[in-house]
């Protein structure tokens, strides 16, 4: 019994050890992300790089999570968002921390060989968020048994620490699978059938419209012009789901520069546009130790509602203007903003930093408001905290 306990307080110590190592990991991951996207001349592919992410959201903060979704966004994502968005759907799907977060590791076939023996059953969370969330959207053209009989397909799909990354035959549902109407397996389980049903779920129209609409909402307006997201949905489905199509339509539409402020910048938008108005070297940055992260980056994201990776749902976080745009929300940013103004930009000329940084839509009444303000920091700080610099 001793050497049990003892054998078992080991273990505990070194998940501990091994969980306060990924916190450290996850910091430098933060300031990494926030690093580069400051710095880069790419600003949209950065934001690309945020969309998708969000879209396909993993949640760092549940057991043995914070170890496999350090990398999660460089490994699977980003190299993914300018090629076809089959690759970047099996990509994420079949990467440790999807399989984690939705539970697939815990799905059996209830007629494979292990889960008759151990008497394990199916779990659903992985194929209906796929067709629910990535793929389809709600009310795209799918039913409970294309859920059921996705789940069963997705058996097999398995990942442990010690293996990795893994298809296991003894767990997969034998006998074909029917999804959308096309059948998949039939034969020996294995990783191709499952890779053959993403890539066609991938070029459903429902998902072509599916993702347009994301993408305008995210990018140009909460309420999204149906015949910007049609034209941008045939241009998906008639270059084969290649992404740039969906961005390109996107941008090259009238409807893309129509108006400004329809969006409000999320806390890490805000972030790190503050960082970029105040000039804020990426060297600076780069040097933040665990404390400084936490002080001025994961805390108060987290204070401001969007704590890193660690989404409310798999749905992401919400898009919408007044989820965002609240007094609890700006009385978070202000007080973040006097902060950083204070320790990076204290010696700014409030009204010349509120015509650099907010260009064209600097209001003359806000640039004499800031310029009056009893300090530079406080004068600074206002322009942070006004509609225009939070809004985008």
């Amino acid at each position: 019994r001793k050497a049990l306990r003892a054998e078992t307080d080991g273990a505990e110590a070194a998940f501990k050890a091994a969980n306060l190592v990924a916190l450290s990991e996850m910091s430098r991951d933060l300031v990494s992300t926030v690093n580069r996207v400051v710095a880069s001349p790419d600003g949209f592919r950065e934001r690309l790089v945020q969309f998708w992410a969000d879209h396909f959201t993993v949640d760092s903060s549940g057991k043995g999570l914070r170890f496999v979704t350090l990398g999660y966004v460089e490994d699977a994502i980003r190299p993914n968002i300018t090629g076809n968005f089959r690759d970047l759907l099996a990509a994420v799907e079949l990467h440790p921390a999807m399989l984690v977060y939705l539970d697939q590791i815990l799905s059996f076939g209830p007629t494979s060989k292990i889960g008759l023996k151990a008497g394990r059953g199916l779990n659903e969370n992985l194929a209906r968020e796929i067709l629910e969330l990535h793929t389809l959207g709600v009310g795209g053209g799918y039913g409970q048994t294309d859920v059921r009989q996705f789940a069963e397909l997705l058996t097999g799909l398995d990942f442990n620490f010690r293996n990795g990354f893994r298809f296991r035959a003894g767990t997969a549902e034998p006998g074909a699978e029917t999804v959308l109407g096309r059948s998949y397996g039939g034969g020996r389980p294995g990783l191709a059938d499952i890779r053959s049903a993403l890539d066609d779920i991938a070029l459903h129209p429902d998902t072509a419209r599916h993702l347009a609409r994301k993408l305008v909402v995210h990018f140009i307006s909460d309420d999204p012009d149906p015949q910007l997201v049609a034209a941008m949905a045939a241009a998906y489905l008639a270059k084969d789901g290649d992404l740039m199509a969906l961005y390109e339509t996107m941008l090259d539409h009238p409807v893309a520069w129509q108006g400004f402020g329809q969006k409000a910048k999320k806390p890490f938008d805000f972030v790190v546009s503050t960082f970029r108005g105040l000039g804020v070297a990426a060297e600076t940055l780069a040097e933040f130790k665990l404390r400084e992260t936490r002080q001025y980056l994961s805390g108060p994201l987290t204070v401001m509602g969007q704590p890193f990776l660690m989404a409310p749902g798999p749905n992401g976080f919400p898009e919408a203007l007044d989820h965002w745009i609240t007094p609890q929300g700006l009385a978070a940013r202000i007080e973040w903003a006097l902060i950083i103004v204070q320790k990076f930009g204290g010696e700014l000329d409030p009204g010349a930093f509120a015509r650099t940084a907010l260009a064209e839509v600097a209001d003359p009444a806000l640039v004499r408001l800031v310029g009056a303000a009893e300090s530079k920091t406080e004068g600074v700080a206002l322009v942070l905290a006004s509609p225009e610099f939070n809004r985008r």
